[in-house]
């Protein structure tokens, strides 16, 4: 059994403003895009986003956005929604909750700074959450966004077969795609394929920015 498969299912029993891995919309897709942002990778992202009319959520990291705030603030001005994705992109799975929040908290501060939130959606690194954590957002009624289809555009593999596979199983109505602009695949598949898929009828827009 993949386990990351199983714990996902699990995660998806929990309420939705807790964890939100898709959504109920009937006619919307949501890409997502991890771990930028990147000066070598997230403006050509951008563009093809602008250059095709769609709205995107993107997970940030803190380390990063404090490097190249000039691309934070474009993401924010293009109409796109901006999310935690922790401080130092370390997984939790070894911190203690104290150094969880520090994570979460510094991060949002830094974000606060773009789109005045006080909170922002979370999408933990690498995926973990623990129980503790979990605990303390149900408390402040904050959420965490994970997916429901994952493009696996990190996998070494050619952009071909990304497009490939995205072709013959596209994202359904609801989907939260999990993608990553730390590399030109994501911008190269859907300059391809984003054509096609507005001309099927399919609507993309970006995340609600704050369950709080």
């Amino acid at each position: 059994m993949n386990w990351k498969l199983k714990k996902h299912d699990l995660l998806g029993l929990l309420p939705e403003r807790l964890v939100l891995t898709r959504t109920r919309d009937a006619d919307l897709r949501y890409l997502s895009f991890d771990d930028g942002p990147e000066p070598g990778y997230t403006p050509r992202l951008l563009d093809t986003l602008a250059k095709h009319g769609v709205k995107a959520s993107f997970f940030l990291v803190g380390e990063k956005i404090e490097q190249h705030p000039d691309i934070v603030k474009r993401i924010v001005d293009d109409g796109h929604m901006i999310g935690n994705h922790s401080y130092s992109h370390w997984s939790f799975r070894n911190m203690n909750l104290t150094k969880q929040l520090d994570e979460v908290y510094r991060t949002d501060a830094l974000l606060r700074l773009f789109d005045d939130r006080p909170h922002h959606r979370m999408r933990p690194p690498h995926g973990y959450v623990g129980a503790q954590l979990l605990a303390h957002f149900a408390r402040r009624r904050r959420s965490f966004v994970y997916w429901s289809y994952d493009s696996l555009d990190y996998q070494d593999r050619p952009v071909e077969a990304l497009i490939d596979r995205l072709r013959s199983d596209p994202p359904a109505a609801g989907d939260i795609v999990l993608m990553h602009d730390d590399s030109d695949k994501a911008a190269e598949a859907l300059d391809v394929l984003l054509p096609e898929w507005l001309a099927q009828g399919m609507r993309f827009a970006a995340l609600p920015g704050s369950s709080a």
